[in-house]
């Protein structure tokens, strides 16, 4: 967290005249360390002055001699005068500061910056922002207020100044007792009195007071009536917390004033349900909050709820306090020494609340990025790429937010070893083909005998420096030929020489663009959408759109003279259908890119419409005949279940009886063609079964599906062989499911002859109405 920041200096005349001569004392460069570096060891701060009276602001600075102290306003340099004088200790002394100086257009109010100079380079001073002291008129004069005894009356001014206004408050023009309890007074202007009294009636003024000016408000009486009816009233905050901003170590005074009767309890609590804490925390009053030296774990949303004692009445209002903090810094930069041409990087972290601008000061100057210079990490990383003499200098992290500002410094030294050579000459680059590009150059002027070799170094041109890469050379070759290009692309390329002791620095960078060439044939895939259109497929191209390129398409039926075409497609596009062909035919598809350097080679594809009819007949059928196979295999499953239990039933019925006859089930099933008779007769007509022809009728386990035919009928074997249930030797009756089935059908259709689990099967006389199924 930082600091306090130092209260105003305000030097009257009389302590300025004893402290001129202690201040002049010193003597040029007495009080400045003797480090390499140039830091500041005290640095302006924001002050508020007093027109027409002196101002000085602090400046100190450590570094080797001679250091030359300057100071700039809003940006630009302070000349040397009498209205302005730079101290031996660095220090600024304005002896009559004004708003408006007399005879002239310009002010004393500003940013200031101090600045200090050496062999090694040059620092400024954080923003130091200067202002006059004012005070402005009233802008809230408090109001008369009538209230009953015991209860709450508040009195409120506002005014504007810099400083920020004292406010006392007098009554019938003597100042209030602070030391009565019930008065309570609040920093920003307000004025609470709880249980009133009769003698409390009087007239109110507000007095606002800071270096600039005293000022009185208008007067509002108080007038106090008689004691309330004391009937319940709902607990009600008449005044609550408002949003307030500020920075850090500032006081937080968060009001709530609220009535009722019973009186109502006031409490405190945040939003977002952490705990408020203790330290620096009070409460004034009958329920205003205070907190002391704010800190940005402060900020939040704060809820003043009134209670009606022993209920759960109550009613809140709340305010959102936001602490700000000025920038500090988590790490510093730190003064580095590097070889010339390697990388030099500078790190630097800050923090506060809003988070800080982080900017960068070479020798003073802004720096952005460009060229070798660059900024990462939001500014935080300072990088300087093929560092040479001329980066030499002190590098400045500048974090700034709206509570304030910082700096830190840190010196760059380049180290440059005797003899090395120097930059090689005449560098030229020329492009050989699409994809080579022959770099020539001449030898350095000095110290060529240690060199051992060249380094060139290549990057696209719109790339960062970053994504250079190098490849090394012979000491005795001045030219190199860089193949494995991109084709009508533009590339940089610069040399260094090497010797055992190390690098010379950089050549003058040299561009060249590698020829352009025609485009590759592109990748075609072609699919048949239905009888008469084809969609055709390939991989979009976007840099054949960038030079003024794309595909071209032709098309026609094989065996014709002529395609139809070209159609003219941007790089961009990867698909295009071709609709209302010919279904009978074959065509042929030619597709090519082009650019502005020619065409590319021809991707030809040769596509049968008329095939792709058939081929959709061929998945019809296919599908057709897994579904009949899939019901062929349900067909046996339940034929095979439904003849078990027909014949079950055929042998209960010809079992012996197992009871007197009386006892019998009559039935309804007859064998052997006996047409319809009374079922009175049933019992003494009845004829046994042959065994043979029970045999017949149900195999016995492991042939149920295909019965041995008798080997005097022939045409068993060739009647209805694939189908069980056909072999039945009853020739008058039929299987039926809830339906008249034809009896004297040569074969049964496999399908219509299904029996279902759900439908019971009955044997029924030939020629019985199947109408009587459903009586």
């Amino acid at each position: 967290m930082a600091a306090p920041r130092p209260a105003p200096l305000l030097l009257p005349p009389p302590p300025l005249l004893l402290l001129l001569p202690a201040l002049l004392l010193s003597a040029p460069g007495q009080g400045l360390g003797y480090s390499a570096e140039l830091a500041f060891a005290l640095e302006p701060s924001d002050d508020i002055a007093v027109p027409g009276q002196p101002l000085l602001l602090g400046c100190k600075v450590e570094g080797t001699p001679p250091v030359r102290v300057t100071w700039r306003k809003n940006g630009v340099e302070l000349p040397e005068s009498t209205h302005a004088t730079v101290l031996a200790n660095g220090s600024l002394l304005i002896p009559h500061f004004w708003t408006e100086r007399p005879g002239s257009l310009s002010e004393d109010e500003g940013d200031y910056e101090c600045v200090a100079q050496n062999r090694f380079g040059l620092v400024v001073s954080r923003k130091a922002r200067i202002q006059a002291a004012t005070m402005s008129d009233f802008h809230v004069h408090p109001q008369a207020t009538v209230g009953e005894e015991g209860g709450v009356a508040r009195f409120q001014c506002q005014i504007h100044g810099l400083p920020k206004p004292l406010i006392t408050w007098e009554k019938n023009r003597v100042p209030i007792d602070t030391g009565d309890e019930r008065y309570t007074l609040l920093p920003k202007g307000v004025l609470q009195i709880t249980g009133l009294r009769a003698e409390d009636s009087g007239v109110f003024h507000c007095v606002a007071s800071n270096v600039a000016s005293v000022r009185i408000s208008h007067g509002a009486r108080l007038t106090v009536s008689g004691s309330g009816s004391g009937a319940y009233k709902e607990p009600t905050i008449l005044v609550g917390p408002e949003n307030l901003t500020l920075t850090v170590h500032q006081t937080a005074v968060l009001e709530c004033v609220a009535t009722g009767n019973p009186r109502p309890i006031v409490s405190w609590s945040r939003l977002d349900g952490r705990p408020i804490g203790v330290e620096g925390i009070q409460v004034l009053g009958t329920g205003n909050l205070i907190i002391s030296d704010v800190s940005v774990q402060h900020s939040g949303v704060y809820v003043c709820a009134a209670n009606r004692p022993g209920t759960r009445v109550r009613r809140t209002a709340q305010g959102r306090l936001v602490v700000q903090a000025p920038a500090e810094f988590v790490q510093h930069p730190q003064s580095i020494s590097r070889p010339a041409g390697t990388t030099a990087m500078f790190t630097c972290q800050a923090q506060g609340e809003p988070p800080p601008h982080v900017t960068w000061l070479k020798n003073g100057e802004v720096l952005g990025p460009g060229g070798h210079v660059r900024l990462k990490n939001n500014n935080s990383t300072l990088t300087i790429l093929g560092i040479g003499p001329e980066d030499e200098a002190i590098y400045q992290c500048v974090a700034q937010n709206s509570a304030g500002s910082s700096q830190a410094s840190a010196r760059l030294t380049v180290l440059w070893a005797e003899g090395l050579p120097g930059p090689p000459r005449n560098v030229r680059a020329a492009s050989v083909s699409s994809t080579e590009v022959r770099v020539s150059w001449n030898e350095p002027l000095v110290n060529t005998k240690e060199i051992i070799g060249y380094v060139l170094h290549i990057r696209k041109a719109a790339d960062p420096p970053e994504l250079e890469y190098q490849e090394a050379v012979s000491k005795s070759t001045f030219q190199h030929l860089v193949s494995d290009l991109e084709p009508s692309t533009a590339y940089s390329f610069y040399i260094k020489a090497y010797t055992p002791r190390g690098a010379s620095s950089a050549s003058i960078p040299t561009l060249a663009s590698t020829l352009g060439e025609a485009p590759a044939p592109p990748m075609l895939s072609v699919r048949v959408l239905g009888g008469s259109s084809l969609q055709l497929l390939w991989e979009p191209w976007p840099r054949l759109a960038q030079h003024d390129g794309g595909f071209k398409l032709f098309y026609r039926q094989a065996g014709q003279a002529s395609f139809a075409g070209p159609i003219l497609l941007p790089g961009t596009t990867s698909s295009y259908n071709l609709s209302w062909l010919d279904p009978s035919a074959v065509y042929e598809v030619k597709l090519l890119a082009y650019n502005q350097h020619g065409d590319s080679n021809a991707t030809v594809r040769l596509v049968s419409l008329r095939g792709a009819s058939d081929r959709t007949g061929i998945i019809i059928g296919i599908h057709i005949g897994v579904t009949c196979i899939i019901f062929c295999v349900l067909f046996l499953l339940f034929g095979q279940r439904g003849r078990v239990l027909l014949c079950k039933d055929v042998e209960n019925q010809l079992s012996p009886p197992q009871g007197p006859q009386g006892q019998r089930d009559p039935g309804v099933l007859t064998l052997n063609g006996i047409a319809q008779r009374e079922r009175g007769q049933l019992g003494q007509e009845e004829k046994r079964v042959d065994a043979k022809e029970l045999e017949q009728l149900c195999p016995p386990a492991g042939v149920v599906g295909r019965p041995s035919p008798s080997p005097t009928d022939p045409a068993g074997l060739a009647t209805c062989e694939e189908t069980p249930l056909s072999m039945l030797p009853l020739q008058g009756f039929s299987l039926v499911e809830g339906r008249t089935v034809q009896a004297k059908a040569p074969c049964v259709d496999p399908v219509a002859t299904l029996p279902s689990p759900d439908v019971g099967h009955r044997l029924l006389p030939e020629g019985q109405a199947a109408g009587s199924l459903g009586s």
